[in-house]
C-alpha cells in the first residue's frame, strides 16, 4: 500500500487545496505502481500548529513563510 504523509503548517491551505495534494499524489504514485495501487494509495495531510515545527535552527510560523513570499 502505497502512502505518503505531508506536514505543513495549519491554516496554510484551504480544503480544496488539500484535495489537490490527495489526488495529485495518487496520480503520481498510480503512475509508479499501476492504476491498481490506486485503490490502496493512502495520503495524510498533516496540520502542525503554528511555531510547532523548525527548519535549520529557526521556528516557523506562518508568518515568516508567508514574508518570504
Amino acid at each position: 500500500m502505497p502512502f505518503a504523509n505531508y506536514k505543513l503548517p495549519q491554516g496554510s491551505l484551504t480544503p480544496a487545496q488539500k484535495q489537490d495534494i490527495v489526488h495529485r499524489t495518487t496520480d503520481i504514485l498510480a503512475s509508479i505502481y499501476g492504476e491498481a495501487a490506486r485503490a490502496h494509495t493512502m495520503v495524510l495531510v498533516d496540520e502542525v500548529a503554528d511555531g510547532g515545527w523548525g527548519f535549520a535552527d529557526d521556528v516557523l510560523t506562518l508568518a515568516k513563510l508567508k514574508a518570504k513570499d
